[in-house]
């Protein structure tokens, strides 16, 4: 999927270099890398962080060139087709997708839809084995020191590209609490990304239903196997046929 935001060359090169500076791959800083349950400072790699397999010293996101031009394709498929909604983010870190949705409104002028999104901006939650035994091995909590950015930390980087204002709502809190409570009617776009089982399935389960025919899911964290299993556990309950296709070695989606 090639489409972009409109045929207007400047806001092509204008979210082309979005995205660039959202991922700091034409200006590269250091990025973390996870060794024996610690963080290690270590010099950029364009192919790690092309592929998002690094985690940013400064970068917006860590999602990689791949999966930000994947939602910035469905974004604007969704708005030139006119498929109703708002676009949504559960799962935010630093605030770079969001940020990518929210100029994809402003560059074509679209002032009907809103941006939502849902993070504890606190990190990830310990998980709750009793319910969601699937989780057990997760670890990634332990490294909420990192993974935590608070929200006026993410406001502060919107702030920084021009793109805050009230057209983007931050929910704030556990998926556990915010999400069968979520106020958003109608999803155009869905973007999942918070790794564990329990976080996709509440998704899923409690917004799925809000995505409108022929809107697009994004699943950041098919690559981790407590997210690849509640995904193929929702789709098989729910007898979706959907076709999947994959971005890049750990992000899919699929049209419903």
């Amino acid at each position: 999927m090639t489409m972009q935001a409109s045929n207007d060359a400047s806001a092509r090169r204008y979210l082309n270099l979005l995205r660039h500076s959202l991922c700091r791959d034409r200006f590269p800083d250091s990025r973390y890398e996870m060794s024996t349950g610690s963080l290690q400072l270590m010099p950029f790699d364009p192919e790690l962080r092309a592929q998002g397999k690094d985690w940013p010293l400064e970068a917006m996101t860590m999602v990689g060139a791949k999966r930000l031009e994947n939602l910035e394709s469905c974004c604007c498929a969704a708005l030139q087709e006119k498929i109703p909604g708002d676009f949504v983010e559960t799962g935010v870190w630093r605030g770079g997708c969001g940020i990518l949705m929210r100029a994809v409104l402003a560059v074509t002028g679209n002032q009907d839809r809103r941006v939502w999104l849902f993070d504890s901006f606190e990190g990830l939650p310990q998980p709750d084995v009793k319910n969601y035994p699937q989780d057990a091995p997760d670890r990634l909590w332990t490294f909420n020191e990192f993974l935590g950015v608070s929200v006026a930390e993410v406001k502060a980087n919107f702030e920084r590209f021009d793109l805050l204002d009230e057209r983007t709502q931050f929910v704030v809190g556990w998926f556990r609490d915010t999400i069968p409570e979520a106020q958003v009617q109608s999803i155009a776009v869905l973007r999942l990304d918070g790794d564990l089982y329990e976080s996709t399935w509440l998704v899923l389960n409690h917004l799925y239903p809000r995505v409108s025919p022929g809107g697009f899911v994004i699943i950041d964290d098919y690559a981790l196997a407590t997210c690849k299993a509640a995904v193929d556990d929702f789709r098989q309950s729910h007898s979706i046929q959907s076709r999947i296709a994959t971005i890049d070695w750990s992000g899919i989606f699929w049209r419903k």
